[in-house]
């Protein structure tokens, strides 16, 4: 059952990183399109502009809700390999718990704000603002999932890995 668990979780990742792609393809394109009717054609579109400023915001959130991977967040890696497995196990623990508590805190205030911008449209599109931000609602649940998670693997579980400065990559 945990190797079925573990395929479809990493299916869903896959998945996941072809959406941010395809994301980050559309924000290109239209980047393109933007530089070749301002500068070649001389007729300036401004719809190209808020397209690549909605692509950047569902990347930046949707990226770092399903994509990125514990291992690859920022840290204080000299003071996080210095400790013991325990003391690690005590960061990761403490984090979640305020992580959780924050974002938990402020989740209702996320989803009414959200909610009220559907008065809202942007300038070129008419997208109802709530549609675009509805992301960080989305976000939000995530990062509480993924710390609850993250929480009960070092209070129950194994702790984390302990930084390797030979492994140590760009996170691309």
């Amino acid at each position: 059952m945990n190797s079925r668990l573990a395929g479809l979780g990493a299916w869903f990742h896959a998945r996941a990183e072809n959406i941010l792609a395809a994301m980050l393809a559309v924000m290109f394109s239209v980047f393109i399109l933007q530089i070749v009717f301002r500068y070649i054609l001389n007729l300036p579109i401004g719809w190209t502009h808020e397209i690549s400023v909605i692509m950047w915001l569902w990347m930046v959130l949707f990226g770092t809700a399903f994509v990125v991977r514990d291992s690859e967040e920022i840290r204080f890696d000299i003071v996080y390999s210095a400790v013991s497995d325990r003391w690690r196990r005590a960061m990761v623990a403490i984090t979640a718990i305020t992580l959780i508590f924050f974002f938990a805190i402020s989740l209702p205030a996320v989803i009414d704000y959200v909610l009220f911008m559907k008065v809202e449209k942007t300038a070129y599109l008419k997208i109802r603002f709530d549609w675009l931000y509805s992301i960080y609602a989305i976000f939000a649940v995530a990062t509480i999932v993924r710390q609850f998670w993250l929480g009960c693997q070092a209070i129950w579980g194994k702790g984390p890995e302990a930084f390797d400065p030979t492994k140590a990559s760009s996170g691309i």
